[in-house]
């Protein structure tokens, strides 16, 4: 049965499309069958994964508002063993359309229930605001990723989504875990990015990903080629550092379940992937600095 991962936070900007995207593609080179659901109207996961915009094709919002199945609006992408349910614009009318719905906040979860034995992940692309999207991800998801930016004022905004998820166990899941705080944007030339993370884990512990994902040229230049980093530039330190995220998501869902430390080889995996796609210059610049972590 798969574990279902919401990744969330209300800022904007700090790496949730790039993380659900290139975390959902290590973990499918894992040897893991993963799902990434593409909760935001912006779509930009749907693009980085090479959908372009597509009138004719079913999305999230058939789902959501028709109740046709996961199976039938889902779409498999270039990584074996990653499949998508895209999404679109007209997502937003979703908000508008299911509030007089009963039950409405439940409506991802009782479309994913009928797949969730298909998969050992899914992954839920969230909007950067706490709408109706959002709220139905919350209530289908057994834990939440909180991608934060290495920046003073991702401090101020921790405590306010912690809130805003405490209020979600109150009300509609009470279930829902913390799936851990991931660093996004981390530059080790700076002492803010040492500062902010030295402060999160004092703070919150375990809870913090031993896996920090840094600023990386690579990382920010896939989603234009249509792939994930892991295929763009497996050498990449974008692309290493999401495979090491998978390792530790992987190792934590296997604690819950009772079984051993065992990590499967994602990186050789993807290697072999990426050596045999020909996917744009994998072969060049294998990392930079001066960039972000790509569209959020």
């Amino acid at each position: 049965m798969a574990r279902i991962i919401a990744i969330a936070n209300q800022k904007g900007g700090v790496g949730k499309t790039t993380t659900a995207v290139n975390l959902g593609a290590s973990l499918a080179l894992s040897e893991q069958r993963t799902l990434i659901i593409d909760s935001d109207p912006q779509a930009n996961t749907t693009s980085s994964l090479g959908f372009q915009k597509d009138p004719a094709r079913r999305t999230l919002y058939q789902a959501l508002v028709f109740g046709e199945s996961i199976e039938r609006v889902s779409i498999n992408t270039k990584v074996q063993g990653l499949a998508i349910v895209p999404s679109e614009k007209s997502l937003v009318g979703a908000t508008v359309e299911l509030v007089s719905v009963e039950n409405r906040e439940y409506r991802l979860k009782d479309a994913i229930a009928a797949v969730r034995e298909s998969y050992s992940f899914i992954l839920i692309d969230c909007p950067p605001s706490l709408d109706l999207l959002t709220l139905n991800a919350l209530a289908a998801a057994d834990s939440v990723l909180v991608p934060i930016q290495c920046e003073y004022l991702a401090l101020e905004g921790v405590s306010e989504l912690l809130d805003t998820l405490m209020r979600i166990r109150r009300t509609i899941n009470p279930s829902l875990a913390v799936e851990g705080i991931l660093l996004t944007m981390y530059d080790d030339r700076t002492t803010l990015s040492k500062q902010v993370a030295a402060d999160l884990r004092s703070f919150f512990g375990p809870q913090v990903f031993e896996t920090v994902i840094p600023r990386n040229v690579r990382l920010a230049e896939a989603p234009s080629h249509g792939v994930p980093a892991s295929i763009y530039d497996i050498h990449s330190k974008g692309a290493e550092s999401y495979i090491q995220l998978a390792k530790e998501v992987i190792a934590n869902a296997q604690k819950r379940l009772g079984q051993g430390p065992e990590r499967p080889d994602t990186g050789a995996r993807a290697a072999a992937v990426a050596a045999g796609s020909g996917t744009a210059d994998a072969g060049s610049s294998s990392s930079g600095s001066s960039s972000g972590t790509g569209p959020d």
